[in-house]
């Protein structure tokens, strides 16, 4: 045993993700049935600086004989104000067999490389084969991994990017400014949310974004942000007009308003929701079935995900 445990920087992360390898890893990961994922641990706790509450995630998963690992993670959603990212934690990646640490990894890049991977291996079963344009709603730390991650599975030639102010998106469209595909800033999201392949929402906003009443046959929605019960991205009329998929049952049954808001009023049922990436990667449900359906993943994030990660960019740091 290396009595030095390896520390995984945010930077080797990120210049070390290539999105293509990480999806399939993921695909591969969501196909096994032997890793063992407990239902993770969230914890609101009061931030009376803030006068809004943050949140204390614990996400183990289980590789037996192989690898085990747990994700520490606290969500501030006040941190933009600070320059600070809004999630921030630690992965701890153990041996399966032995139990003793293999590597510290910094979650902050971990956990945006395999959310935005998770989101684009959802596409790849949901959106259309030719989706050639994209929204991104949103401009925080996930933004521009979801729009490579999505460009790496879809022929996408133009990306349009909403925030807040239109010079944060602009700043988004600024560091991808040598990617094959265009990048435009938009002032509102009526402007285009109407006319694109591939819908990406991942904001903090306590309010629906996406509204049913401007989405139109033939599109993908992917959901990321509102990761509490009672915030969501879209609207009733969305998830009425949608067919609907989550990343797991397990926590996208629970804990997002996008799904749990809905449920409580009826508006959808379990049995509605058509699949979960573990049926999609192991073939037992289809995705879109049409090039005339909306589809809609929700997406709350998974402890099989952080997981598969870590072991992926600790192979890489191996060589």
């Amino acid at each position: 045993m290396n009595t030095t445990i390896p520390y995984i920087t945010d930077d080797f992360i990120n210049e070390n993700c290539d999105f293509i390898g990480l999806i399939e890893a993921l695909k591969i990961g969501f196909s096994n049935a032997d890793i063992e994922v407990p239902m993770r641990h969230h914890h609101d706790f009061s931030n009376p600086k803030e006068e809004k509450d943050s949140t204390l995630l614990l996400m183990p998963a289980f590789n037996p004989g192989n690898d085990l690992g747990v994700k520490i993670a606290t969500v501030s959603p006040n941190n933009g104000i600070y320059n600070l990212p809004a999630i921030q934690g630690m992965y701890i990646y153990l041996d399966g067999h032995k139990g003793f640490i293999k590597a510290i990894l910094e979650a902050k890049s971990l956990t945006a490389k395999r959310t935005a991977a998770a989101s684009a291996l959802a596409s790849s079963f949901l959106s259309r084969k030719d989706a050639s344009s994209m929204l991104m709603i949103g401009t925080g730390a996930l933004s521009i991994n979801l729009i490579k991650a999505h460009t790496s599975v879809r022929p996408i030639k133009t990306v349009y990017v909403w925030g807040r102010t239109l010079e944060k998106s602009q700043k988004i469209c600024d560091n991808l400014k040598n990617e094959a595909f265009k990048c435009i800033a938009i002032d509102h999201i009526e402007d285009k949310i109407s006319e694109v392949a591939i819908i990406s929402s991942a904001t903090l906003s306590p309010t629906p974004l996406v509204l049913g009443k401007w989405l139109k046959k033939y599109q993908h929605v992917d959901l990321v942000g509102a990761y509490k019960k009672d915030t969501r991205e879209a609207d009733d009329e969305a998830i009425k007009k949608s067919n609907v998929f989550l990343d797991t049952y397990q926590g996208g049954l629970k804990e997002s308003g996008d799904i749990a808001i809905p449920l409580s009023k009826g508006i959808l049922s379990k049995e509605t929701i058509k699949a979960d990436l573990f049926e999609l990667c192991s073939n037992i449900k289809s995705g879109r079935t049409s090039d005339s359906e909306i589809t809609l993943f929700k997406s709350v994030g998974h402890a099989l995900e952080d997981l598969v990660a870590a072991s992926y960019f600790y192979k890489l740091f191996q060589k």
